[in-house]
């Protein structure tokens, strides 16, 4: 297991989107050789169809990424809503992974096993984490719509708590498939639509005016999350680690400026120029951790 850095940790998130399998073992194959990050979280999130097309290259995935020296977690779906998706944790959980629960019946299968919580699970305030910890969980990650503000009271003493630093935010979750339904295709006949847009498909208000990202059954916000002007504050409050959600751009040059940026080598306003510059799926955002929509560019004055 990797080691805390005195500092802040790094955590690549898992890859929300439904990226072909060799993009997909690509992309792991150069976070294992390049990225400084700590801990990589892999696994489907969102929809459990997608899974099967890894199934015959995860093991392998993650065995290439602990050679690379960072732990491996594994993440599960966020809205099991079948018996074989919930028997597929289980299993996943006796084969004695580290887990990654996004969903509290994982959290109920794990029985108090050491594991990490991702930021589906709503962890609000100092009693719910205080809850998490005492069921098992080792690493918390809070949910990204959470303000500055919320992020210190509930961090304080505790070193276990993590933040979404960078990506579009996960927001909610559906039974039914935007994708599926903006193709003019039913959810269990899907053709696996999700695959032609590898950061999400934008959706536009009336006015023609970009407000969030869908990737099958998940919404996300259209920016993209930026935590760098606050990476002060949040070590200050005690946030031990930050989450870096993958994107189609080149994540080892994200993931080298926000480890840049926590080990003190770079400006909050270098680090914010740097990531301005990479071609994104949509413009820098930290309006949430302002205490502002989540929709509200880094340029915006308060």
């Amino acid at each position: 297991m990797t080691e805390r850095r005195p500092g802040m940790n790094l955590t690549l998130g898992p890859v929300l989107f439904n990226w072909p399998v060799k993009q997909w073992v690509d992309f792991y194959a150069r976070v294992a050789d390049e990225a400084p990050v700590d801990r990589v979280c892999l696994g489907e999130v969102v929809c459990s169809k997608r899974q099967p097309f890894r199934d015959e290259v995860i093991l392998e995935t993650a065995d290439r990424l602990q050679r690379g020296g960072k732990e491996v977690v594994y993440s599960t779906l966020a809205l099991p809503t079948t018996k074989r998706e919930v028997r597929a944790i289980g299993e996943m959980i006796d084969a004695g992974f580290l887990i990654e629960a996004n969903d509290i019946a994982t959290v109920h299968l794990l029985n108090g096993r050491h594991h990490v919580v991702g930021p589906f699970l709503n962890i609000y305030n100092e009693a719910t984490l205080a809850l998490h910890l005492k069921l098992g969980a080792t690493r918390v990650c809070l949910p990204p719509e959470l303000p500055l503000a919320s992020i210190r009271l509930i961090a304080a003493g505790n070193e276990a708590v993590e933040v979404f630093a960078f990506g579009r935010a996960p927001l909610a979750l559906s039974a039914r498939c935007y994708h599926a339904r903006a193709h003019g295709v039913p959810k269990d006949a899907c053709q696996f639509v999700c695959e032609r847009d590898v950061d999400g498909m934008d959706v536009f208000t009336i006015d023609g005016k970009p407000f969030l990202s869908v990737n099958g059954v998940q919404a996300l916000g259209y920016v993209v999350t930026a935590a760098t002007r606050e990476l002060s504050a949040l070590r200050a409050a005690g946030v031990v680690s930050l989450r870096l959600s993958p994107q189609s751009c080149d994540m080892v040059k994200v993931a080298t400026i926000f480890r840049d940026l926590a080990d003190g080598h770079t400006t909050q306003e270098e680090a914010t120029e740097a990531l301005s510059v990479i071609a994104l799926p949509g413009p820098l955002s930290d309006g949430y951790l302002r205490g502002l929509p989540g929709a509200r560019l880094l340029d915006e004055v308060d």
